[in-house]
């Protein structure tokens, strides 16, 4: 059986997260793109928000992910996203892109994103 998916694109929160001290100092932007791998057939056919993952509040959930205790890696950032994806018993596979807009590259660049894939 191949699974369904629901997409949230550009999930923004500010956040402390970075190796280096300065970005412990400063909140900075991050933006999350997460995207689900479950069966959405039950809630085709009921047509009741209980029968799916209620992306308005996974939305909140990772948003107080971003902003709360920080990390120096955006990995590990991105790996406590997907495990609060997969808290849903329904969620297969949670994909989930942290991109961090402001990072301290050095050089002009347009994003710096890293993306893990996690599943039961």
């Amino acid at each position: 059986m191949s699974l369904d998916r629901i997409e949230l694109r550009g999930l923004r929160g500010h956040g402390r997260h970075g190796a280096y001290p300065h970005e412990r100092e400063v909140a900075q932007p991050f933006v999350v793109d997460v995207t689900l791998s479950l069966d959405l057939a039950p809630a085709a056919r009921s047509d009741d928000v209980t029968d799916t993952v209620h992306y308005g509040e996974l939305a909140t959930r990772v948003v107080a992910v971003v902003e709360g205790e920080p990390v120096a890696l955006i990995e590990t950032l991105a790996a406590r996203i997907a495990d609060v994806c997969l808290t849903d018993p329904r969620v297969e596979q949670a994909e989930v892109t942290v991109h961090k807009p402001e990072a301290p590259v050095g050089v002009p660049f347009q994003d710096v994103a890293v993306t893990i894939v996690r599943s039961r």
